[in-house]
C-alpha cells in the first residue's frame, strides 16, 4: 500500500531558464560544417536548457521533399546528433517548403512543457504558396504561454509595404481555438524570427560599405526599414529588438565574408532578425512573475555556406508561480514512511488528471531519470471480483 499526501508547488519562484535562438537563410545549402560556435557549445559559461533554431530557403525540391517526408531530414539530424549528448531532446518541428522550426528542451523541463500548436501560414501567391510566409509552435512552459514563429518575408527594397502586410496577416492567422489563450497577442511571449529582408532605405552603397567597415552602424539604424516601421507602426512597436552591433548579413558571396561582388551588388542589409513581446502587464503585477532578458544579439562571420549570415540571441527567461493546476504534486510513500521525510520520491501531475471517483485508476510511468511522471492513462475501473494474489505479486519477473 501507499499514501499519497499533496504538497505546496514546487517549482521555485523564479526559475531561470536559458533560451538560444537561432536563425539562418541556408540558401538551400546542405549541413556541411562545424556548427559548435553557432550553437554555443564551446562557450563553457552558459548552461542552455532551451533550443530555438529556425532555418529559410531549406532545399525543397520535390525529391527533397519526398525524402524528408520518409526520413528525418540532415538538418534536423545534425542539430540532434550535436545536442542530444547533452541532453537536449528534440520536443517539436514544424516545415512549410524552405522554412523549418526545431525546439530542442532538456530532459528535467520536458514534465513542464506542452505542445499546444503547430502552425503553417503561406503569404506568396496570395496565400497559396509556402516559399513565403511564417511556421509557428505554440508551447506552454511551465504554465506560460509562449509562441515562436519562424518566418521569410517578401524580398527586394521596394517590397517594403508588401513585408509589413504579410508581418499582419501572419500575426492574424494565429489563432488556439478550445484554449484558454485564444489569441496569440494574450499570450505571455512571442518570439519571432526569420529572414525578415528589411532593407537600408536612401543611403548609397559606397555609405553603407564605408559605414561597415568602420563599424558605425549606428548610421546606418535610422534608415532601416523594420527600424522605422516600429516608430510607426503601434502594434510592431511592441516587438523589442536588441541593438544591431554586428554588420549586416545580407548580402554575401557565398564561401567568403565578401559583400555581393556580383553585377547586381545588392546592397548589404540586417535581413536576418530575431525579436520578441512580452505580453503587457499591470502596473502592480509581480516584476519577478515572467521576464525575458536579452544576454546577447550577434552574427556569426565564420559559416560561408549561405548568402546569409546566421543571426543568434541568447535569453534568460525567468518564471514564476502562474497557477496551481500547472504545478500540484504528488509524493507517494510507503504507509511506514508517513510520518518520515526521508528518501521520498517525487511527482508531478496535473491536478485535472486525478480520477473523480475512488472507484477510478491511473496507470502511470515513472522515469528514474527526470524523477517525475512522464506518461499517464486515462481513468479506468478495475473490474469487480478481481484480485492480484500475494503469491503472484511476490514472482520474479521472468528473464527475457
Amino acid at each position: 500500500m501507499t499514501t499519497a499526501s499533496l504538497r505546496k508547488p514546487s517549482a521555485p519562484k523564479g526559475l531561470m531558464l536559458s533560451i538560444h535562438v537561432v536563425t539562418w537563410n541556408v540558401a538551400s545549402a546542405a549541413p556541411t560544417v562545424d556548427l559548435s560556435d553557432l550553437l554555443q557549445l564551446n562557450n563553457e559559461d552558459l548552461n542552455l536548457d532551451i533550443y530555438i533554431i529556425g532555418l529559410q530557403e531549406m532545399n525543397y525540391g520535390i525529391i527533397s521533399l519526398l525524402s524528408d517526408a520518409a526520413f528525418e531530414d540532415p538538418w534536423s539530424s545534425f542539430f540532434m546528433d550535436m545536442l542530444s549528448p547533452l541532453n537536449l531532446v528534440k520536443i517539436s518541428q514544424v516545415r512549410m517548403q524552405g522554412l523549418f522550426l526545431l525546439v530542442f528542451a532538456k530532459y528535467q523541463h520536458l514534465p513542464y512543457i506542452q505542445i499546444i500548436s503547430t502552425k503553417s501560414i503561406p503569404t506568396g501567391l496570395y496565400g497559396y504558396w509556402g516559399n513565403k510566409g511564417g511556421i509557428t509552435i505554440c508551447l506552454k512552459v511551465y504554465g506560460y504561454y509562449v509562441s515562436i514563429i519562424n518566418c521569410h518575408l517578401p524580398p527586394h527594397m521596394y517590397n517594403n509595404d508588401q513585408r509589413l502586410e504579410h508581418f499582419d496577416r501572419i500575426l492574424e492567422s494565429l489563432t488556439f481555438e478550445g484554449y484558454d489563450v485564444p489569441n496569440i497577442l494574450d499570450h505571455d511571449l512571442i518570439l519571432w524570427f526569420g529572414d525578415m529582408n528589411f532593407r537600408i532605405e536612401d543611403f548609397g552603397l559606397l555609405f553603407v560599405q564605408e559605414c561597415i567597415t568602420k563599424k558605425r552602424y549606428k548610421e546606418l539604424w535610422e534608415k532601416d526599414q523594420l527600424f522605422i516601421a516600429k516608430k510607426q507602426d503601434r502594434l510592431l512597436r511592441e516587438f523589442q529588438e536588441g541593438p544591431l552591433l554586428f554588420p549586416p548579413t545580407y548580402k554575401f558571396d557565398r564561401h567568403s565574408n565578401n559583400y555581393d561582388t556580383s553585377e547586381k551588388k545588392r546592397k548589404p542589409a540586417w535581413t536576418d532578425r530575431i525579436l520578441w513581446r512580452l505580453k503587457r502587464q499591470p502596473a502592480k503585477a509581480n516584476p519577478s512573475g515572467f521576464l525575458l532578458t536579452q544576454k546577447d544579439y550577434v552574427s556569426h562571420m565564420t559559416y560561408s555556406i549561405s548568402d546569409h549570415k546566421p543571426v543568434t540571441g541568447t535569453f534568460d527567461l525567468e518564471v514564476g508561480m502562474r497557477h496551481i493546476n500547472d504545478y500540484v504534486s504528488y509524493v507517494w510513500v510507503g504507509d511506514n514512511q508517513v510520518s518520515r521525510g526521508n528518501n521520498l520520491n517525487q511527482v508531478y501531475i496535473n491536478i485535472s488528471a486525478i480520477p473523480d471517483t475512488e472507484e477510478q485508476f491511473l496507470l502511470c510511468y515513472y522515469s528514474n531519470n527526470l524523477h517525475s511522471i512522464v506518461g499517464i492513462s486515462q481513468p479506468f475501473k478495475i473490474p469487480s471480483g478481481f484480485f492480484l494474489r500475494e503469491d503472484i505479486l511476490s514472482e520474479p519477473e521472468p528473464q527475457l
